[in-house]
């Protein structure tokens, strides 16, 4: 019998991403002193792991379903701002082609968009929506909440820098530009607007989620 699929994520590595195989997570780790990586049974459980902080993950095992919120724990969060926009990325591999994009949260009319671009990550992809959304909801002097569900994306943000580790070329150099232009908006705008984490496992995916899982 086949051994189940296993999706290996590197959180500090070279470079740090997402992969299929344990050859192509040995070759991202290899060198790499104090290298932060962990298998999962899913690729949409990786990428949640993947969004979030190795200490998060770090001496807990992985399980195949993920738990199941009881309706008194779901209740708990309350209920989604509908008075918001939702940003969202994704990306066909890690790197790979990658979009990203805003929706209003209530209708999920598309307000922005940008891409697919080549080799990019996720995560990239994340900061450069969240920065899109603010600069989107100050031209239009909204005082709506912004959700996201990238907590990476969120301290980039905070600390005005995009903190990858992502290997700049010629292919990717437009997506390089971006978070050139995003890091110097960061830099030199203030804003009002709060940045709100999307509860998905009470609410389901963001309204911008681009429905690859």
């Amino acid at each position: 019998m086949a051994k189940p699929k296993k999706y290996y994520v590197v959180w500090f590595g070279n470079p740090a991403g997402i992969y299929d195989s344990w050859k192509k997570c040995q070759a991202a780790i290899k060198g790499i002193s104090g290298a932060q990586y962990m298998s999962f049974v899913s690729q949409k459980e990786a990428k949640v792991a993947y969004n979030k902080d190795y200490k998060d993950y770090k001496g807990k095992g992985t399980s195949k379903k993920k738990k199941t919120l009881s309706s008194s724990e779901k209740a708990s969060y309350g209920e989604p701002n509908f008075y918001s926009i939702s940003v969202d990325a994704a990306s066909s591999g890690n790197p790979g082609k990658m979009e990203y994009r805003g929706v209003d949260t209530q209708t999920q009319r598309q307000l922005f968009h940008q891409g697919p671009f080549e080799k990019g990550t996720n995560n990239v992809g994340e900061f450069l929506a969240l920065v899109h959304g603010l600069a989107y909801l100050q031209k239009h002097k909204s005082d709506r909440i912004l959700y996201t569900d990238s907590r990476i994306a969120m301290g980039w943000v905070k600390k005005k820098r995009c903190n990858t580790k992502l290997a700049w070329g010629p292919k990717n150099k437009s997506i390089l530009e971006l978070v050139k232009r995003a890091e110097a908006w960061l830099k030199t705008n203030t804003y009002q607007t709060h940045i709100v984490k999307w509860e998905t496992k009470a609410w389901g995916e963001i309204p911008a989620d681009f429905g690859r899982k």
